[in-house]
Protein backbone atom coordinates (compact mmCIF):
# COMPACT_ATOMS: atom_id res chain seq x y z
CA UNK A 1 0.00 0.00 0.00
CA UNK A 2 2.82 2.10 1.26
CA UNK A 3 4.85 1.70 -2.42
CA UNK A 4 1.03 2.56 -4.18
CA UNK A 5 0.87 6.07 -2.73
CA UNK A 6 4.43 6.97 -2.91
CA UNK A 7 3.97 5.76 -7.06
CA UNK A 8 0.81 7.76 -6.89
CA UNK A 9 2.60 10.97 -5.32
CA UNK A 10 5.61 10.84 -7.70
CA UNK A 11 2.76 10.05 -10.49
CA UNK A 12 0.82 13.63 -9.74
CA UNK A 13 4.25 15.66 -8.83
CA UNK A 14 5.32 14.88 -12.51
CA UNK A 15 1.93 15.95 -13.71
CA UNK A 16 1.76 19.07 -11.69
CA UNK A 17 5.54 19.92 -12.70
CA UNK A 18 4.38 19.32 -16.20
CA UNK A 19 1.39 21.40 -16.20
CA UNK A 20 4.15 23.96 -14.55
CA UNK A 21 5.99 23.79 -17.25
CA UNK A 22 3.75 24.31 -20.17
CA UNK A 23 2.66 27.36 -18.27
CA UNK A 24 5.73 29.26 -18.89
CA UNK A 25 5.54 31.77 -21.71
CA UNK A 26 8.06 33.04 -24.37
CA UNK A 27 9.89 36.24 -23.51
CA UNK A 28 9.68 38.13 -26.55
CA UNK A 29 12.25 40.93 -26.74
CA UNK A 30 13.62 43.70 -28.86
CA UNK A 31 16.29 46.28 -28.69
CA UNK A 32 16.11 50.11 -30.70
CA UNK A 33 19.52 51.89 -30.97
CA UNK A 34 19.08 54.66 -29.00
CA UNK A 35 21.39 56.70 -30.99
CA UNK A 36 20.68 55.95 -34.27
CA UNK A 37 16.66 56.60 -33.08
CA UNK A 38 18.07 60.24 -32.51
CA UNK A 39 19.99 60.47 -35.72
CA UNK A 40 17.08 59.72 -38.00
CA UNK A 41 14.08 60.90 -35.86
CA UNK A 42 12.92 63.75 -37.88
CA UNK A 43 11.51 65.81 -35.02
CA UNK A 44 14.67 65.01 -33.33
CA UNK A 45 16.64 66.55 -36.56
CA UNK A 46 13.80 69.04 -36.19
CA UNK A 47 14.77 70.55 -32.90
CA UNK A 48 18.62 70.52 -33.67
CA UNK A 49 18.50 72.42 -36.63
CA UNK A 50 16.33 75.42 -34.73
CA UNK A 51 18.93 75.48 -32.27
CA UNK A 52 21.46 75.59 -34.46
CA UNK A 53 19.72 78.22 -36.43
CA UNK A 54 18.64 80.30 -33.06
CA UNK A 55 23.05 79.80 -32.29
CA UNK A 56 24.01 80.97 -35.02
CA UNK A 57 21.36 84.34 -34.98
CA UNK A 58 22.46 84.82 -31.19
CA UNK A 59 26.00 84.41 -32.63
CA UNK A 60 26.26 86.87 -35.12
CA UNK A 61 24.62 89.41 -32.99
CA UNK A 62 27.82 88.65 -30.26
CA UNK A 63 30.14 88.63 -33.27
CA UNK A 64 29.42 92.26 -34.46
CA UNK A 65 29.58 93.35 -30.64
CA UNK A 66 33.31 91.90 -30.43
CA UNK A 67 34.33 93.15 -33.40
CA UNK A 68 33.19 96.50 -32.08
CA UNK A 69 35.15 96.19 -29.04
CA UNK A 70 38.07 94.86 -30.92
CA UNK A 71 37.53 98.10 -32.72
CA UNK A 72 37.95 100.32 -29.86
CA UNK A 73 40.57 98.34 -28.66
CA UNK A 74 42.97 98.59 -31.51
CA UNK A 75 41.97 102.85 -31.33
CA UNK A 76 42.49 102.82 -27.57
CA UNK A 77 46.45 101.36 -28.70
CA UNK A 78 46.98 104.28 -30.77
CA UNK A 79 45.00 106.97 -29.21
CA UNK A 80 46.87 105.91 -25.85
CA UNK A 81 50.54 108.08 -26.05
CA UNK A 82 48.79 110.74 -27.57
CA UNK A 83 45.73 111.04 -24.64
CA UNK A 84 47.83 110.64 -21.63
CA UNK A 85 48.14 108.47 -18.75
CA UNK A 86 44.60 109.67 -17.23
CA UNK A 87 42.50 108.76 -20.18
CA UNK A 88 44.26 105.47 -20.88
CA UNK A 89 43.81 104.15 -17.15
CA UNK A 90 40.05 105.19 -17.70
CA UNK A 91 39.30 104.04 -21.14
CA UNK A 92 41.70 101.15 -20.39
CA UNK A 93 39.11 100.45 -17.04
CA UNK A 94 36.02 100.83 -19.83
CA UNK A 95 37.18 98.44 -21.87
CA UNK A 96 37.71 95.49 -19.46
CA UNK A 97 34.22 95.75 -18.20
CA UNK A 98 33.14 95.48 -21.96
CA UNK A 99 34.89 92.86 -22.57
CA UNK A 100 34.01 91.26 -19.70
CA UNK A 101 30.21 91.89 -20.08
CA UNK A 102 30.87 90.39 -23.80
CA UNK A 103 31.88 87.27 -21.60
CA UNK A 104 29.21 86.90 -19.70
CA UNK A 105 26.78 87.45 -22.39
CA UNK A 106 28.11 84.73 -24.43
CA UNK A 107 28.52 82.30 -21.19
CA UNK A 108 24.46 83.35 -21.34
CA UNK A 109 23.92 83.26 -24.24
CA UNK A 110 25.13 79.48 -24.49
CA UNK A 111 23.03 78.85 -21.40
CA UNK A 112 20.22 79.53 -22.22
CA UNK A 113 20.42 77.80 -25.94
CA UNK A 114 21.65 74.47 -23.63
CA UNK A 115 18.67 75.28 -21.32
CA UNK A 116 15.96 75.55 -23.70
CA UNK A 117 17.31 72.94 -26.15
CA UNK A 118 17.25 70.63 -23.03
CA UNK A 119 13.86 70.87 -22.47
CA UNK A 120 12.54 70.07 -25.34
CA UNK A 121 15.16 67.14 -25.78
CA UNK A 122 13.98 66.07 -22.96
CA UNK A 123 10.23 66.19 -23.89
CA UNK A 124 11.20 64.46 -26.99
CA UNK A 125 12.68 61.89 -25.04
CA UNK A 126 9.58 61.27 -22.70
CA UNK A 127 7.24 60.42 -25.13
CA UNK A 128 8.94 58.26 -27.14
CA UNK A 129 10.03 56.30 -24.32
CA UNK A 130 6.42 56.12 -23.74
CA UNK A 131 5.63 55.82 -27.39
CA UNK A 132 7.87 52.44 -27.66
CA UNK A 133 6.10 51.20 -23.95
CA UNK A 134 2.91 51.36 -25.98
CA UNK A 135 4.46 49.77 -28.85
CA UNK A 136 5.70 46.77 -26.93
CA UNK A 137 2.28 46.74 -24.93
CA UNK A 138 0.83 46.46 -28.25
CA UNK A 139 3.14 44.06 -30.06
CA UNK A 140 3.62 41.42 -27.30
CA UNK A 141 7.03 42.34 -25.94
CA UNK A 142 8.47 41.70 -22.27
CA UNK A 143 11.10 44.33 -22.94
CA UNK A 144 12.55 46.46 -25.13
CA UNK A 145 15.65 47.37 -24.48
CA UNK A 146 17.74 50.62 -25.49
CA UNK A 147 21.07 50.51 -26.90
CA UNK A 148 24.01 53.20 -27.67
CA UNK A 149 26.18 55.34 -25.94
CA UNK A 150 24.98 55.42 -22.16
CA UNK A 151 23.20 51.93 -22.10
CA UNK A 152 24.31 48.55 -21.00
CA UNK A 153 23.16 46.18 -23.13
CA UNK A 154 26.74 43.69 -24.75
CA UNK A 155 25.68 42.12 -26.83
CA UNK A 156 22.32 41.46 -28.58
CA UNK A 157 21.34 39.78 -32.41
CA UNK A 158 20.70 42.16 -35.00
CA UNK A 159 17.32 39.96 -36.10
CA UNK A 160 16.01 41.66 -32.32
CA UNK A 161 16.93 44.83 -33.42
CA UNK A 162 13.58 46.74 -34.52
CA UNK A 163 14.78 50.57 -34.62
CA UNK A 164 14.23 50.77 -38.00
CA UNK A 165 10.53 50.32 -37.26
CA UNK A 166 10.05 52.49 -34.57
CA UNK A 167 11.76 55.67 -36.69
CA UNK A 168 10.06 55.30 -39.44
CA UNK A 169 6.66 54.79 -37.29
CA UNK A 170 7.74 57.85 -35.20
CA UNK A 171 8.36 59.87 -38.35
CA UNK A 172 5.68 58.86 -40.12
CA UNK A 173 3.20 59.74 -36.66
CA UNK A 174 5.67 63.18 -36.85
CA UNK A 175 4.98 63.97 -40.52
CA UNK A 176 1.48 64.07 -40.00
CA UNK A 177 1.68 66.63 -37.63
CA UNK A 178 0.52 64.63 -34.36
CA UNK A 179 2.58 64.36 -31.37
CA UNK A 180 4.27 61.59 -30.31
CA UNK A 181 2.24 60.71 -26.96
CA UNK A 182 1.16 57.53 -25.81
CA UNK A 183 -2.51 55.66 -26.09
CA UNK A 184 -3.08 56.62 -22.06
CA UNK A 185 -2.20 60.32 -22.79
CA UNK A 186 -4.41 60.61 -25.60
CA UNK A 187 -7.20 59.29 -23.44
CA UNK A 188 -6.35 61.93 -20.61
CA UNK A 189 -7.06 64.88 -22.90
Amino acid sequence: MKKSIAILVLVLSLISCTNKSTEVKEVKTAYVDTSKLLEEYNEAKDIDAKYKAKSEVMGKELETEIARFKSEASNFQKNAQANGQAWAQQKGAELQKREQELSYAQQGMLQQLQQESGAEMDSLAKNVKKFIKDYGKEKGYSYIYGTGEANTILYAEDKYDITKEIVKLLNDKYKSGSKVVGKDDAKKK
